[in-house]
């Protein structure tokens, strides 16, 4: 099964990655900008690539890591032979092993010692030593991190002059271009290898939705993550990050961070330490066509909102759950994420409008944008859904709904209890699905609770019967929202036409 990895090397026992350093590469480093214009672009396939990496790879950089302890995942220790507890919790007799370490790749952007690399390269780090392409080791500090693009900056201590790159926007780069990388990977330091562009604007090659990677060949391996990709004059277009790998060796798939994303990540961070982003205080998911269809809409674009922050920007504004976002500041929102990045990109403080569709009518509401919390606070605040929440076991009775193909049963305070809601919160308990339904195929399963019809909150069957002679009439799906172990999100069922 092919997965992504990202590109860091990590050290220690049975979690090795790698088994030592090469010898470093010895070359002369001047404190120079590396000259993008000195490297003129070859028409068609170059002769050579020596020109290029022999001017940009003085400003490539090995990172290493040594990890806080309590930064590092330990294995599972259930179940092994006895003895072997201690071995794997360090050394035999109680004796720990050597601090655990992490290894990646970086480059200078200014003279002064700057550095960029990736926030999974440094994050946890107790200590950080940057190695040059001269063979020199000089102690590093971290000026600021952003988990949400996994870039971040690093300063090399006591000064200095280094060779470095520049940033170009990598909006003009097509698909097919030629590509350099440059980096450190299963600890060889200094390698260059090189591909082309194999797409752009791919959002589903990571977990951020901040980021629309690039895609190239050029190979990356572990140990790469941080190094940059150039172009053929020389200039970083982007910042390795992970590979796609069923091995974790290279594959000829490999992503990068685009430039244009990085440098404006990389600036604030120089200005202020940290990233700030704008935030309304909702949880969105996608449309699909099902939904869409549900609510009158003619096109699955936009964002539909899940849960409201109390208290926050959204809900001061008086959005609701269930509303569509149609429009952000007069732009129209194609999907859940292009409303989290242009929502992110806007200044905190800001008044904005939104454009939002509720119960078949659109209106506009107006809202001041707060800053966007730590990703911590955002997981401490609204706890991930379980990605494999535990089966609810068949329960009997409960008022048929032929059309929905369930059976449903008023909701009582254990189920409140179960399910973490609110006293006021009312719904109904579904006790059996039919296998052959659409409500199957849509995920739906006995113990879940449906706390909303056609927009509308349900406590009784009866209620939910009239949602659904009204989807039936309107010969469109009925959404429903759901409330289960897994969280609570909206979905959309056939009921059948007239």
């Amino acid at each position: 099964m092919k997965y992504l990895r990202r590109t860091l090397m990590a050290g220690g026992a049975a979690l090795a990655l790698f088994a030592g350093f090469a010898a470093p590469t010895l070359l002369s480093a001047t404190a120079q900008e590396i000259n993008p214009t000195a490297v003129a672009p070859p028409h068609g396939a170059p002769g050579s690539f020596a020109d290029l990496i022999e001017r940009v790879r003085p400003a490539v950089v090995s990172v290493t890591v040594r990890q806080r302890p309590d930064a590092v995942q330990q294995p599972s220790l259930e179940g092994l032979p006895p003895g072997f507890e201690e071995f794997f919790r360090g050394r035999p007799n109680g004796r720990q092993g050597p601090a655990p370490t992490s290894l990646g790749s970086g480059f200078f952007i200014g003279q002064d010692g700057t550095i960029v690399t990736n926030h999974h390269v440094v994050e946890g780090a107790e200590e950080i030593t940057i190695r040059t392409s001269d063979g020199r080791d000089i102690p590093a500090d971290i000026v600021g991190s952003d988990e949400a693009t996994d870039i971040a900056v690093l300063r090399v201590r006591g000064g200095g002059r280094f060779p470095y790159v520049t940033f170009d926007d990598a909006r003009h780069v097509r698909v097919g271009d030629w590509v350099v990388a440059v980096g450190n990977p299963f600890g060889l330091d200094g390698t260059a290898t090189a591909g082309i562009v194999s797409a752009m604007g791919r959002t589903d090659a990571g977990s951020s939705a901040y980021v629309d990677y690039m895609q190239i060949d050029a190979p990356i391996n572990r140990g790469n993550s941080g190094g940059p990709t150039f172009d053929l004059a020389g200039n970083v277009i982007g910042v390795n990050s992970a590979i796609f790998s069923p091995t974790g060796g290279n594959v000829g798939i490999g992503f990068a961070i685009p430039a244009n994303t990085a440098s404006a990540i990389v600036q604030q961070i120089i200005n202020s330490g940290r990233v700030t982003r704008g935030w309304i205080g909702v949880s969105i998911q996608p449309l699909d066509a099902d939904i869409a269809s549900s609510l009158g809409l003619e096109e699955a674009r936009g964002a539909l909102i899940a849960s409201v922050t109390p208290d926050g920007p959204a809900a001061r504004a008086g959005l609701q759950q269930g509303d569509v976002i149609l429009t952000f500041n007069g732009q129209q929102i194609e999907n859940s994420r292009d409303l989290t990045q242009r929502v992110g990109a806007t200044a905190i403080g800001a008044n904005s409008r939104v454009e939002i569709l509720r119960n078949g009518r659109r209106q506009t509401l107006n809202l001041r944008l707060g800053e966007r919390p730590s990703e911590q606070t955002l997981a401490s605040t609204n706890p991930a859904p379980n990605a494999t929440p535990e089966p609810e076991q068949e329960q009997q009775g409960g008022v048929a709904q032929s059309s929905l193909g369930v059976s449903v049963r008023p909701l009582t305070a254990e189920d409140r209890t179960r399910l973490s809601l609110r006293a006021n919160e009312n719904g109904l308990v579904i006790t059996t699905v039919e296998p052959t339904s659409d409500a199957a195929q849509k995920g739906i399963r006995p113990g879940d609770v449906i706390m909303q019809a056609g927009g509308r909150a349900i406590r009784t069957a009866a209620e939910l019967t009239a949602a659904v002679d009204a989807a039936r009439r309107a010969n469109r799906p009925l959404l429903l929202q759901v409330s289960n172990r897994a969280g609570r999100g909206f979905v959309a069922v056939d009921v059948g036409g007239q």
